[in-house]
């Protein structure tokens, strides 16, 4: 992962910047020592100078904008409640990212991460920061062709429960977005163990979930399917959720359905989605190959906004 180039704290007097080599938090915050904390993370791409109405001499604001920055906040706002940690309301989340922006030494994409920790151990205010880092290459990019996207390489791995283990369980946060990411770090490196670039991690009632960092998109019989949220604990993604919006107005089947593990392998096509990552094919499942439709695949990353 790129190192952050931008780092914005939330500080009592307001936002400001900070050295991206220094210390964010203090040692014994709960975030660092407990996970206790959350986050989001959304795609950061150049502002459309095409349409900029601003004369001369006027502040030319930052160069960049995060896309659907509202709805990434709202779901970080959820997070934080679930969790009962006391959060910056909207406007002091959507002035500490302008903060950031306008320090983007860039032209390109970016990925911002919003993270909010409970603050320290020994007594303090919830810690809320911003972090800016380059893209990863070898994802979609805005305008480029959809398949310069290599397909990648997933194996399943059991998240050791059904698909329902969260409706009656609040207190396992489902849906929430939380720092406690071992369990996915570990997968992701057992799968480079295995040979291959990620996880889609299944029920142990036969059903697909999602991806350790990403939401998971299957087209089966020409209809966009993606898992549920709610009893599955799978977090609402904003970028699946634009998808599926996107392919209904097309007049697409589209909704939140569970497919079995062994229909993926048969279905028309099998994406992982993330907001900075976009649309990316699985080619490969466990060592058998996956359907990867150029023109579908092109669909999907026009749906996506791609």
């Amino acid at each position: 992962m790129p190192r952050p180039r931008v780092v914005a704290l939330l500080a009592p007097e307001g936002p400001r910047l900070h050295d991206p080599q220094a210390p964010v938090v203090a040692a014994d915050d709960a975030g660092l020592t407990r996970g206790d904390g959350c986050f989001d993370s959304a795609l950061v791409i150049p502002v459309d100078a095409g349409g900029d109405d601003r004369q001369a001499g006027d502040d030319p604001g930052p160069t960049h904008q995060v896309v659907d920055l509202p709805g990434h906040l709202a779901r970080l706002a959820a997070s934080a409640r679930a969790l009962e940690i006391p959060a910056p309301d909207e406007a002091a989340w959507t002035e500490l990212v302008a903060t950031a922006l306008r320090a983007w030494p860039e032209p390109g994409e970016a990925t911002l991460r919003l993270t909010l920790t409970r603050g320290p151990e020994s007594g303090g205010p919830p810690r809320a920061f911003v972090t800016l880092t380059e893209r990863a290459a070898g994802r979609p990019q805005r305008g480029a062709a959809a398949t310069t996207t290599r397909p990648v390489r997933a194996v399943t791995l059991s998240r050791g429960h059904p698909s329902d283990a969260f409706v009656d369980a609040p207190w396992l946060l489902g849906g929430v977005k939380t720092l406690s990411y071992a369990v996915n770090t570990a997968a992701l490196r057992e799968a480079r163990r295995r040979g291959a670039d990620d996880v889609i991690f299944t029920s142990t009632d036969g059903y697909a979930l999602d991806a350790p960092t990403a939401g998971l998109l299957v087209v089966r019989d020409g209809a966009v399917l993606s898992t549920p949220t709610g009893g599955t604990g799978i977090l609402a993604s904003t970028s699946i959720g634009a998808i599926l919006a996107a392919a209904e107005a097309e007049g697409r089947s589209a909704r939140h359905e569970l497919v079995q593990v062994a229909d993926l392998l048969t279905a028309d096509g099998v994406w992982l989605v993330a907001s900075s990552r976009g649309p990316t094919p699985v080619g490969e499942l466990d060592g058998r190959a996956v359907p990867v439709d150029d023109g579908l695949v092109a669909d999907v990353a026009r749906w996506a906004g791609f």
